[in-house]
C-alpha cells in the first residue's frame, strides 16, 4: 500500500505560513522538511546532514517560525549562525518570504560594512538574528546584543565554519548564551571535526541525514576535462560558452582571484555576454549587486572564489564550470550544488590540469563515484605549457607524492643525485680534490 504524501498542513502550521508558503510555489515537504520539521516543533536538538539545494534552510526557519509566532520584547530568541555574507543574506530573504504575514522582526549582520546600521536595526527589536559568528560577537562586545531570552540556535553550513576557523568564536557564544535552549545544526558533509563540534554543541541530538553525506545532487550531470594548462582552460571556456542556448547561466569557480579576475577579463573581452566577477577583494554592495543581477537574470556568467559557493541559491543554473580542482574536498559537494536545485537539472564541468589529478582522486572517494571524463573538443586549440606553469605544476606533484611517501626526495633532489652519479662530475670531483691534496703539500 502507497503511502500518503505528505502536505506542510500535516505538520499543524499557522495559516500566516502556510499562506506564505502558497505564495512562493512550494506544494510539498522536501525530505529534509519531512523529517526536520516535526522534530524541531518538538522541542529536539537536531543534527542534519543534507546537501546543498534541498529546501535545508526552510526546513530550521518554519519551525522556528512556528516557535516564536509573535514579536515580543527587544531582544533576540533565535540565533542563526552561517559562515559567509552570501548565505547570511541568502537565509535572511527566506525568513522575509516565509514570516511575511506574521509581525516577527528580523535582522542580519556581516562584515565588510561598518557595524553602524544594523546596530540601529537590533535597537528597535529583533525577533530573529542571522550573522556570521565574527560580526555577531563584535556587536556582543559592543554590549548591543542581550542573549538572556534566546530559545533557539541554529549553526547552518557547520563543516564550512569548521573549515573558515570559526571554532573559536563558536565557544565564545556557548559560554553567553543561555544552557536551556534548542540546538540544531546542519551540515552537507561529515568531517570528523564537524562530529566534535556536535558532541559540544547538542544535547540527545535527533540525527537525519536525508542522503548520504558528500552526495552531490541527483540533478547534476557531472563532467571532467584533463587539460595541460592555463591557457588551454581558457580557451576551452570560450569554446563551451560560445554556445549560448546551452550554457545559459553559468556559474565559474576559481581557486583564487586572480583567476577570477583573468577569467573576467577574458570573457568581458571576447563578449561572452553579462559577466560579473566575485570574491573576497570585492565591496559588499558590489558583491550583493552582482549576485542579484545573476539572480534577475542580467547577467549570464558569474565568476566567483569559493566564497559564493554557499551563498548563491539560483533555480536556473544551466551549469556550474570548476575552473580550478577544489583543494577542500567538501566544496566540490557545494560548488555543483549551485545547480541542479529545486528539481531543475543541471550540469557541472570539472576542468583538471596534472597536479589536480590528485585531488580529484580525493574528491571521488568522498562522492563515492568516478566522474565521467570528457573528450577534449577536436577543433580546441591546446597550448604549450608555459615554463613557470610547468614548474608551478611539477613542484605541486612532488608536493603531493611527498605527502602520501614522506621518504619521497622528489624530482629535483633525483636530478641533483642524478648529476652527482655522472661519470664526468665523479671525474671532475677526483681532479679537484687531487689538486686540493698538491696546495696543501706546497704550504
Amino acid at each position: 500500500m502507497a503511502t500518503e504524501e505528505k502536505t506542510f498542513s500535516d505538520f499543524k502550521l499557522n495559516k500566516q505560513l502556510l499562506n506564505a508558503i502558497a505564495d512562493m510555489g512550494f506544494t510539498k515537504p522536501s525530505p529534509i522538511q519531512e523529517k526536520a520539521i516535526p522534530r524541531i516543533l518538538a522541542g529536539q536538538d537536531l543534527f542534519g546532514i543534507a546537501q546543498t539545494g534541498t529546501g535545508k534552510t526552510a526546513a530550521f526557519v518554519l519551525p522556528i517560525l512556528m516557535k516564536i509566532k509573535y514579536a515580543q520584547g527587544n531582544d533576540p530568541r533565535a540565533l542563526i549562525l552561517a559562515p559567509t555574507r552570501e548565505l547570511v543574506i541568502q537565509i535572511d530573504r527566506e525568513i522575509k518570504e516565509l514570516a511575511k504575514y506574521t509581525d516577527l522582526r528580523h535582522v542580519c549582520v556581516y562584515g565588510g560594512i561598518g557595524p553602524k546600521t544594523q546596530i540601529e536595526e537590533i535597537q528597535k527589536g529583533v525577533d530573529i538574528l542571522v550573522g556570521t559568528p565574527g560580526r555577531v560577537m563584535d556587536i556582543y562586545l559592543k554590549g548591543e546584543l542581550v542573549f538572556k531570552q534566546l530559545k533557539v540556535m541554529v549553526l547552518d553550513e557547520a563543516d564550512r565554519m569548521m573549515d573558515m576557523g570559526f571554532m573559536p568564536q563558536i565557544r565564545k557564544f556557548l559560554e553567553v548564551i543561555p544552557r536551556k535552549r534548542q540546538n540544531l545544526l546542519f551540515s552537507a558533509t561529515l568531517p570528523d571535526k564537524v562530529v566534535t563540534l556536535s558532541e559540544e554543541f547538542l544535547e540527545f541530538p535527533e540525527r537525519i541525514e536525508v542522503t548520504p553525506q558528500a552526495t552531490p545532487a541527483k540533478l547534476v550531470e557531472q563532467k571532467l576535462y584533463y587539460i595541460p594548462n592555463f591557457l588551454t582552460k581558457i580557451n576551452l571556456l570560450g569554446e563551451l560558452l560560445a554556445d549560448e542556448e546551452t550554457f545559459s547561466r553559468v556559474i565559474i569557480f576559481t581557486k583564487s582571484k586572480e583567476h577570477a579576475n583573468n577569467i573576467f577579463k577574458f570573457l568581458s573581452r571576447k563578449g561572452k555576454g553579462e559577466t560579473r566577477v566575485l570574491h573576497a577583494n570585492k565591496g559588499q554592495n558590489s558583491r550583493i549587486n552582482a549576485i542579484d543581477s545573476f539572480k534577475d537574470g542580467e547577467v549570464r556568467t558569474l565568476v566567483a572564489t569559493d566564497v559564493a559557493s554557499r551563498g548563491i541559491d539560483v533555480s536556473s543554473v544551466s551549469h556550474v564550470i570548476n575552473f580550478d580542482v577544489p583543494v577542500i574536498y567538501e566544496d566540490y559537494v557545494h560548488r555543483i550544488g549551485r545547480t541542479g536545485r529545486a528539481n531543475n537539472t543541471g550540469t557541472a564541468l570539472t576542468f583538471c590540469n596534472p597536479a589536480e589529478k590528485y585531488h580529484i582522486g580525493k574528491i571521488q572517494k568522498i562522492i563515492r563515484m568516478q566522474i565521467p571524463v570528457e573528450d577534449l573538443p577536436a577543433n580546441l586549440e591546446i597550448l604549450p605549457t608555459t615554463k613557470e606553469e610547468r614548474q608551478k605544476i611539477n613542484k605541486e606533484i612532488d608536493h603531493q607524492k611527498r605527502r602520501e611517501n614522506p621518504g619521497f626526495k622528489g624530482a629535483f633532489h633525483e636530478k641533483k643525485e642524478r648529476k652527482k652519479d655522472s661519470p664526468y662530475l665523479k671525474a671532475l670531483n677526483k681532479k679537484k680534490k687531487s689538486g686540493n691534496r698538491k696546495n696543501k703539500r706546497r704550504r
